[in-house]
């Protein structure tokens, strides 16, 4: 086996069903291991991305990222995104060590998976405040939620539009 396919067979591994994830996470909780979620698209990775996901990974013994499917980000974002498709954006969080296990969730929000998997700890981006719509979930389900600060000016869609007006000369041509 070549370096390349080892490294795909670990990463590939982290990427799991609903089904396959709630009983790993049982696994898990039975050796005594603690449980952290982060949810969202996670389009285009970004150092933003990545300080969020760092300060998720830190606050548990296991990170699960949960991605938003296509079908989700297209009715709570726009019709034109994700840029990447889901299959690609989960094997790209699943290639970072600090990522234990992907998955993804078809909902436009995360309450019904965040309410089967009761993470101890589910974390968020402090612009949606502490009242955010996952924290009843989190908190019946015996965990709490961890607020991180993001970094001003990192978003997939700042990027987007940084490239559009690149771009602008050139369709005005």
């Amino acid at each position: 086996m070549s370096l390349l396919e080892k490294s795909r067979v670990q990463y590939q591994a982290k990427i799991l069903s609903e089904p396959q994830l709630l009983q790993k996470i049982k696994e898990l909780r039975a050796a005594g291991k603690t449980i952290a979620t982060l949810n969202g698209s996670f389009d285009l990775l970004h150092a933003g991305h990545l300080h969020m996901i760092d300060q998720a990974a830190l606050q548990a013994d296991v990170l699960v990222l949960l991605l938003n499917t296509d079908a989700s980000i297209k009715r709570y974002k726009s019709k034109d995104r994700p840029l990447i498709p889901l299959a690609g954006r989960q094997k790209m969080v699943a290639a970072l060590e600090v990522v234990d296990l992907v998955s993804s969730f078809g909902e436009d929000d995360p309450r019904k998976i965040l309410a089967e998997i009761a993470p101890d700890v589910h974390v968020n981006g402090a612009e949606y405040g502490e009242n955010c719509l996952e924290r009843e979930t989190v908190e019946q389900g015996g965990g709490r939620l961890h607020m991180v600060t993001l970094i001003p000016g990192l978003s997939t869609s700042a990027i987007i539009h940084k490239i559009r007006e690149l771009d602008a000369p050139n369709r005005n041509s």
